[in-house]
């Protein structure tokens, strides 16, 4: 049964953060009425302007690292040192496998797929798309370029078919890559994910041929997720595309309590261990998506959230975008936050996949 915030509150401000019993942040603010920000008082106030938002988008970020950690400053930012291990001909363009040094002691696997009319034609340059892959603990990361793993999954090679550079960074702890987390002074894997993906830009940034200042994001499941994760801390990324990526902390399976366990679901070691300390509590924890959505705007955010998707529930997504749209609105980008909900299971179909690949096209390519 879920504890009500009186219950668990100390009442111990900090810094403005409220901490419950355990020594864990809990919420002060609703997570479904975004226009209210905390003024240095603790007094909820209206957010009118872009200027009053700020302030509540500011405290969602630090909610969210006080959960998964800190994202890193320039003490992890050391020369890329990119390798590419092999290469080949993909007709329309070249696909590499590649590392990268995304921190000092930590090597990324990732591949980078090229239009081959980049490579002939100095000076032409594409705009890029970081592609993020869903769970898979067998082929990882190789699932996005259509090698091996289940279908509708191939969205880097199609967007790179359709002239895009794409970038596809290994997420922590499934198949081939493998960090130490805790020897490398991580406290999540989702912020080593998020790391990850913000060098990955750095990469996409020093190439010649690639079109720098704005990319796309996109996602399925764990990438759905991690897509929003990353452009929290990224602004480079302008579009983010989320497909089965999420839906309300409050709502996910139901908020039953052995979902929260340690290792288990949002509380495992590659996503935020820090998590199981709010089972039985989950409507305490400091952020939410509607929150995490909201600070992502003015920016274009596409949502799949698939009728029959049995992980992530299409009713909750609807409550997040409900509740994330005034923050758009109050920054003139209303029309920027789309939400789909095709007719499957936990999928990407062709269907929702050729509409988010329209949006690059619209914001990215012009």
């Amino acid at each position: 049964m879920l504890r009500t915030l009186a219950a668990l509150v100390v009442v111990l401000l900090v810094h403005g953060r409220v901490r419950g019993e355990e020594g864990l942040p809990v919420r002060t603010l609703p997570r479904d009425e975004l226009l209210l920000f905390s003024t240095p008082s603790g007094k909820p106030e209206p957010a009118r302007t872009a200027e009053d938002w700020e302030k509540r988008r500011k405290a969602i970020l630090t909610a969210f690292q006080q959960v998964a950690g800190p994202f890193p400053g320039l003490e992890r930012r050391v020369p890329l040192d990119v390798k590419t291990l092999s290469e080949e001909d993909c007709g329309s363009y070249v696909r590499r496998m590649i590392e990268y040094t995304s921190e000092p002691n930590g090597r990324v696997p990732a591949f980078l797929l090229i239009p081959k009319k980049l490579l002939g034609d100095a000076g032409t340059k594409a705009p890029a798309v970081l592609c993020l892959h869903p769970t898979d603990n067998v082929v990882g990361y190789k699932v996005v370029v259509g090698l091996g793993g289940k279908a509708n999954r191939q969205y880097a090679s199609e967007l790179a078919e359709r002239g895009y550079v794409t970038l596809a960074p290994s997420y922590p702890l499934l198949a081939n890559y493998q960090p130490d987390l805790k020897g490398l002074g991580w406290e999540s894997g989702t912020m080593k994910a998020i790391w990850d993906a913000s060098r990955g830009l750095d990469l996409l940034d020093s190439l010649p041929f690639v079109r720098t200042g704005q990319y796309g994001v996109i996602g399925h499941s764990l990438g759905g997720h991690n897509s929003v994760f990353a452009a929290l801390f990224d602004e480079r990324l302008k579009v983010i595309v989320s497909s089965c990526g999420l839906d309300q902390f409050v709502d996910y399976y139901g908020g039953v309590e052995r979902v929260w366990m340690p290792e288990k679901g949002w509380a495992q070691t590659r996503y935020m261990p820090r998590l199981a300390g709010y089972r039985g509590k989950v409507d305490t924890i400091p952020f939410d998506f509607s929150e995490l959505v909201a600070a992502l705007a003015p920016r274009h955010v596409f949502i799949s959230a698939p009728l029959h998707d049995s992980n992530f529930r299409h009713d909750s997504v609807d409550r997040v975008v409900v509740a994330a749209r005034p923050v758009f609105e109050l920054l003139r980008a209303g029309d920027r936050l789309e939400v789909a909900h095709p007719d499957c299971d936990h999928d990407f179909p062709n269907e929702i996949r050729e509409r988010a690949y329209a949006l690059f096209d619209r914001v990215l390519a012009q």
